[in-house]
């Protein structure tokens, strides 16, 4: 079993609070800009006289090469420099933001959202990796705790402001505001990261094209499976060659000496089942999300301001809990965090599905919010501590971005599916169509976290 090695003393002493700041508003930036799109849809398509098409293609031009490049990232970052790929990030995701917001017309915008999601690959690896090279070892548990807050606190903003934008802001301003923080985080990120490398130095060409485009093709069939059907036309075919080619990418990490993504540390029991709920929880969590989102709207015919403020307590407790789960982590045991996140966040997911209604009073479903949120929140942090720890520190880098790769496919595949039960049983006809759909759905992603919460349980005590 890896061990958690000790990192190299830092050439420079820096306060924590830098440290944070310079690797967390990054990350802050882009998990607020993928939920602040989402609700601001409705008037980007008046402005832009964008067809339903060209909204699904805002949304899944960021998710795809997200979710594409983000292990290639990583191994760029370990081979080439990750401060140096973390500043590429950073500088690319702004650029590509100011041109969003000068979008005229739908296939601008779809374009600058792509180039947003290969920068936001580059930045969300590698912001983890960069903080636990940058604090010493009594702080890092307390400092990934910090960073799953901040990365909570974009979660939780991210509707409130987007419902804000869709009732009379300027829709430009969702891109237009990361370009000033994007200089004030590119000049803090190069003043106080140093400059760290992993353990391989020769570039893996032939890994990086199977990968990127292996996951590109999976998850773009998993995005298009509920919408075009998963036994007919394209869909069956890029699932087929998606899996194809990662085949084929594994086979060529088995066998190369100098591999992007090193599969011993699969032989990791803590690595191996952290990413199984790291799959599980992002599946179920996300699914259900998707959907209960967009209940309030639907069926209760709220504005989408008010319906962001109504999910502020799931939302809103990661943002307080993670930093906590952080501090107390050491001392209450990840593997124990985990296990009470995923049981926490299950209840209160069966609850909403069991519970929701056309005529529901939101008293009914606010404590289950709550509960989930916290779930939610002793997550987090706790995942990627236990990342972190069960490999070596040049093994760090690729370790999170393989993490974070799972978690973003269990995204996309927790979405498509719980979509595809809830087009099933319901839809949008009626309100209760919208509802028995929603059930079912919501009540699949509740089990798939539950299977999450028994493999947890079974996570060494110490990575």
């Amino acid at each position: 079993m890896a061990t958690l090695a000790p990192v190299r003393p830092a050439s420079r002493t820096r306060p924590l609070a830098l440290v944070l700041a310079a690797v967390g508003i990054p990350t802050f930036m882009g998990s607020l800009d993928n939920l602040v799109v989402s609700t601001a849809l409705p008037v980007i398509r008046t402005d832009l006289g964008a067809s339903i098409t060209d909204l699904q293609w805002f949304v899944n031009a960021y998710t795809l090469p997200f979710a594409a490049f983000l292990l290639t990232a990583a191994a760029l970052g370990d081979r080439l420099g990750r401060k140096r790929m973390f500043l590429a990030g950073i500088a690319l995701f702004t650029i590509a933001s100011a041109a969003a917001a000068l979008a005229a017309e739908p296939w601008q915008l779809t374009a600058a959202r792509a180039v947003q999601g290969i920068g936001g690959a580059a930045i969300t690896p590698l912001s983890l990796t960069l903080l636990a090279a940058a604090v010493p070892d009594r702080l890092r548990n307390a400092a990934v705790g910090i960073w799953g807050g901040i990365t909570g606190l974009g979660v939780a903003v991210g509707p409130v402001v987007g419902g804000a934008v869709t009732e009379g802001l300027d829709w430009n301003w969702i891109f237009w505001v990361n370009v000033p923080i994007g200089v004030v985080a590119l000049i803090l990120a190069a003043v106080v990261l140093d400059e760290s490398r992993g353990g391989a130095r020769r570039l893996d060409p032939l890994g990086l094209v199977l990968s990127a485009s292996g996951m590109l093709l999976l998850v773009w069939g998993i995005v298009d499976g509920p919408e075009h059907g998963w036994t007919t036309g394209r869909v069956p075919l890029m699932l087929a060659a998606g899996a194809a080619l990662i085949t084929g990418f594994l086979l060529w990490q088995a066998r190369n000496r100098t591999p992007m993504l090193p599969l011993h540390l699969f032989k990791s029991r803590a690595f191996s089942l952290v990413n199984v709920v790291t799959l599980t929880f992002s599946a179920g969590a996300f699914g259900a999300v998707f959907l209960l989102a967009q209940f309030f709207q639907v069926v209760q015919g709220l504005s989408p301001l008010d319906a962001g403020l109504r999910t502020l307590p799931w939302t809103a407790a990661p943002m307080i809990v993670a930093p906590l789960a952080g501090i107390f982590g050491a001392r209450l045991g990840m593997r124990n965090l985990i296990l009470a996140g995923q049981v926490l966040l299950a209840t209160g997911i069966l609850w909403i599905g069991l519970a929701t209604s056309t005529d529901v009073t939101y008293g009914r479903l606010v404590v289950a919010f709550l509960l989930a949120g916290i779930g939610m929140g002793l997550t987090f942090a706790p995942i990627s501590t236990v990342t972190l720890a069960s490999v070596t520190e040049p093994e760090r880098g690729v370790a999170s971005g393989t993490n974070n790769t799972i978690r973003e496919f269990g995204v996309a595949a927790g979405v498509a599916a719980l979509s595809s039960i809830f087009s099933t049983f319901g839809g949008y006809t009626s309100h209760a169509s919208f509802v028995e759909g929603l059930t079912p759905a919501v009540l699949t992603g509740a089990a798939i976290i539950a299977t999450g919460a028994v493999v947890a349980a079974l996570l060494p005590r110490h990575p």
